[in-house]
């Protein structure tokens, strides 16, 4: 059904989903809660299960890694970088079960000026080529660009997958984990920036990728530059009302509603750290899509209802696409555009 009432609107609507559903792959996955994935949390040391049923259990260190997010969300440099070609390698600060998801993968694109860099974060279920061009702009007007690749994505997807199923999924607490890995390693890649010279660091996060972004640059404050490329308050709104996850709905529903699911992945949520955000000196772009089914307007609305409420020095764009059509043209020029320009002109 096309979601939108005008012409144009049902038309993008329609152009929505035939993008969408272009991918044939997708998998309902069994839900479980994931419990073993806490483990090694540190909110875990100090909140032990001692008899609590999974979701009581995952409510108290959802609202413990809030409470000292510093430390959940805290990392260590990477001590084994290794740049050959243009290809950067080091171990993540998460170690999980799968030996390709332990290795940092990012592709270096080396600019004129070493002391501004650029961190790109791309969309879930991105290729390994993607953003590439987003990234190859960055250099040509000057700073240098490292696009990363998220956690089971590309070169980090277990053999098993031909999605990264694992970065979102109805196994709750390993989406928590995949979050939390994506954000201690973009923090890792920004020390390794900063060893090839930066000074002044910026990140551009798209979709999946903004939310990481988001995460990473309120607790980081070297992030003095941010570019979210889709914006939403609430990580489980996005699963649970959005085209591109239906399937990962599927997988939940009847298992865990989505107030119990808002709550538990609050920990992973924007929202909940604005104030942190707001705590550093940040120039900050929001774009979002009119149309979009993915990340649904109202969502990215209260986003910038947000930054107005903490006084943040954002800007905010619309674009009149969706979030699929974000990468067709003329919309995806519009879009690099605007992040581009943005980054360049206050890094």
């Amino acid at each position: 059904m096309p979601l939108f009432g005008s012409l144009y609107g049902r038309w993008m609507s329609r152009w929505e989903q035939r993008l969408c559903f272009a991918a044939t792959n997708r998998v309902v996955r069994p839900f479980d809660w994931g419990l073993e994935w806490a483990n090694h949390w540190p909110v875990a040391h100090s909140h032990p299960r001692n008899g609590h049923d999974p979701l009581g259990w995952l409510l108290e260190l959802s609202q413990a890694a809030i409470r000292d997010s510093q430390a959940f969300f805290q990392h260590t440099a990477p001590t084994d970088a290794q740049l050959s070609g243009n290809l950067l390698r080091f171990s993540s600060n998460v170690i999980t079960p799968y030996a390709e998801n332990n290795v940092v993968h990012g592709q270096w694109f080396p600019g004129k000026d070493p002391k501004r860099a650029v961190l790109v974060l791309p969309h879930w279920n991105a290729p390994h080529d993607a953003h590439n061009a987003l990234a190859r702009a960055f250099q040509k007007f000057g700073p240098s660009a490292l696009r990363l690749s998220l956690p089971y994505h590309d070169y980090r997807m277990p053999a098993e997958l031909q999605r990264a199923d694992y970065a979102v999924s109805s196994n709750v607490a390993r989406t928590i984990d995949a979050t939390r890995q994506a954000v201690l390693d973009i923090r890792a890649a920004a020390d390794w920036l900063q060893t090839q010279g930066a000074e002044r660091i910026a990140i551009v996060g798209t979709s999946l990728g903004s939310c990481h972004a988001f995460l990473a640059s309120a607790h980081d404050a070297r992030f003095r530059v941010n570019a979210f490329n889709h914006c939403s308050t609430y990580f489980a709104d996005v699963v649970w009302t959005g085209l591109s996850t239906i399937h990962v709905k599927q997988g939940l529903e009847g298992r865990v509603d989505l107030d119990a699911l808002r709550k538990i992945w609050m920990a992973i949520s924007p929202s909940v750290y604005f104030d942190r955000y707001a705590a550093h000196k940040k120039k900050s772009l929001f774009l979002y899509a009119q149309y979009d089914t993915t990340f649904l307007p109202e969502l990215s609305r209260e986003t910038i209802a947000m930054c107005r409420q903490y006084e943040l020095d954002f800007k905010e764009v619309v674009l009149p696409c969706g979030h699929y059509t974000l990468g067709e043209s003329p919309f995806k020029f519009m879009d690099g555009y605007h992040l581009v320009n943005f980054v360049l002109r206050n890094l």
